[in-house]
């Protein structure tokens, strides 16, 4: 299979914290850690600091997940859970009423949404008042997983989201990381995953559902 073709154009973190710091909430079997790995290969191949964990519990099929990812231009000493992100990827919607999803957000966070609905249409209404219209989308993920995957599994897709929404990665250093970790057919088809998660960000905002 063919890979994508899409381009970004950020290539510097100006105007951002030295660390740029992202938590990942999703339910196990949806590679939520794995997004964060994903995550962490496509800064250091940019040749940022990196690193990349998970929270600690139950990761059975089903319960809710944590991961944690930080990257940036400066050496990164904690190891500590993300307490305070910079960017927030929702991976499954069923959790935001179960769980404090939005806990410790920054005033100037991103938050992406694994969703077909809109803001206001996810009970959000509050939450789009705490944060800037364009750093709070939902995306239809899954969907797009399903498209080239023929699966459910929305993680390398909202990677591509994540890119075009905070411009802290090159879309093609997300693909590259994608590619390292699923080989072959499977990596060309999470990567078309998330070049068309990336334009549905990037190229078309006012069509992302936000209401």
């Amino acid at each position: 299979m063919k890979g994508p073709v899409a381009v970004s154009t950020f290539h510097s973190m100006e105007g951002l914290r030295p660390t740029f710091e992202v938590r990942i909430h999703g339910r196990g079997g949806q590679g939520v850690v794995t997004a964060a790995e994903m995550l962490s290969v496509a800064a250091f191949d940019e040749g940022r600091h990196a690193q990349a964990f998970p929270s600690f519990g139950s990761e059975r099929t089903g319960a809710p997940v944590v991961s944690f990812c930080r990257f940036g231009d400066v050496p990164i000493r904690s190891r500590e859970p993300i307490a305070e992100p910079d960017a927030l990827i929702v991976q499954d919607p069923t959790l935001l009423h179960q769980v404090d999803l939005f806990s410790g957000l920054r005033p100037d966070g991103f938050v992406l949404i694994n969703s077909s609905h809109g803001i206001e249409g996810l009970g959000l209404a509050e939450l789009g008042e705490r944060v800037r219209s364009e750093r709070l989308l939902t995306v239809p993920a899954t969907e797009l997983a399903r498209e080239h995957l023929g699966r459910p599994l929305p993680n390398a897709a909202l990677l591509g989201g994540f890119a075009a929404l905070t411009r802290t990665l090159e879309l093609s250093s997300v693909i590259a990381a994608i590619r390292e970790r699923f080989h072959g057919e499977a990596g060309e088809r999470n990567a078309a995953a998330a070049a068309a998660c990336f334009q549905r960000v990037a190229a078309e905002p006012a069509e992302v559902p936000n209401a």
